[in-house]
């Protein structure tokens, strides 16, 4: 018999909140502000849903998605682009606030999404710090950039402009230092990550706020979540190549350069990198490589609680 419980839709704009229920539809809105999260809250608690799929927006969504989770909510939010993949799968070309609403409600309950806590506040707001560095870091090379083409009037704007920019950049890694250091968890696990040879504060820091599973998945799930999995393209008796794909994409760009590091000074990597590169493998794949191996060690560190040493069977 089929269950009562009705899989829910919310599409979050900037303004109202579009909300539509599978299998049975029942669209309906509601303000994007305090008065109408309560009043939805409560509407939703009442028909108790399987599942409340939201997509990711760019942060609109992070006040209603928490405001449901602490209301005990099943709540998942789904990447945007899986979203509009299946979509087009089931030929919905169209877009509105309204159809977005429906097609999230027969996505949660098609392809019923596993429903994981969400992160905390304050990792959250680590990880918002760590994103905010990123944006201060592409504004500075977007001025030093501008710097080079420009008149000797205007460089002296630019150079004021970055003196600001270095200057938000130098507190905001000290805010990041001391939400670390507040946590004695993540400063046990900063130690750790950082006494591995191609790690410094910088990357541990990625690591903990973009990727708070590590130390409790396995190889592959790891792997996977990183985006360093090779994926299969094959088709009939054609064996494509494999390449990673999907996964977090910031915390790939940090292991890049922990892995371009460690690759030259870690005598572990640094001796699997060349015997790669020995063997004919070019020198990104042996790099991709050395990223890979590195999550994994990383991974084993933090399960065991273990710091870096290269003679113990973890850095195998």
């Amino acid at each position: 018999m089929e269950t009562t419980q009705p899989f829910v839709g919310i599409d979050v704009s900037s303004q109202r909140l579009d909300v539509d229920l599978a299998p049975i539809r029942k669209p309906f809105s509601r303000p994007n502000d305090e008065d109408g999260i309560a009043s939805l809250t409560g509407q939703l608690k009442a028909i108790n849903p399987q599942i409340v799929l939201l997509e990711a927006t760019g942060g609109y969504e992070i006040p209603v998605a928490y405001a449901l989770y602490e209301a005990g909510l099943p709540v998942v939010i789904a990447n945007p682009k899986a979203v509009r993949h299946f979509a087009k799968a089931f030929g919905k070309l169209a877009k509105t606030d309204k159809l977005d609403a429906q097609i999230l409600a027969l996505f949660a309950q098609k392809v019923q999404p596993p429903v994981h806590p969400l992160r905390d506040q304050e990792q959250l707001e680590l990880a918002n710090l760590m994103s905010r560095r990123r944006q201060l870091q592409g504004m500075i090379i977007m001025e030093e950039n501008r710097r080079r083409l420009c008149t000797p009037k205007v460089r002296h704007n630019i150079d004021l402009s970055l003196a600001h920019l270095r200057q938000l950049l130098k507190d905001l890694d000290r805010d990041i230092h001391d939400a670390i250091r507040r946590s004695p968890l993540w400063l046990e696990n900063a130690k750790i990550l950082q006494s591995f040879t191609g790690i410094g504060p910088k990357v541990s820091a990625c690591l903990i706020a973009d990727m708070p599973e590590l130390g409790t998945l396995s190889r592959p799930k790891a792997s996977a979540l990183a985006g360093l999995a090779p994926m299969n393209q094959d088709s009939g008796n054609h064996r494509g190549k494999r390449m990673i794909k999907g996964g977090r994409p910031t915390v790939r760009q940090a292991l890049y350069m922990a892995a371009l590091v460690a690759s030259r000074h870690n005598p572990v990597i640094k001796e699997f990198y060349q015997r790669l590169r020995l063997a004919g493998k070019p020198a990104k794949v042996a790099l991709t490589a050395c990223m890979s191996k590195l999550l994994v060690i990383l991974n084993a560190m933090l399960k065991n609680r273990t710091y870096w040493n290269p003679q113990l069977p973890l850095a195998a």
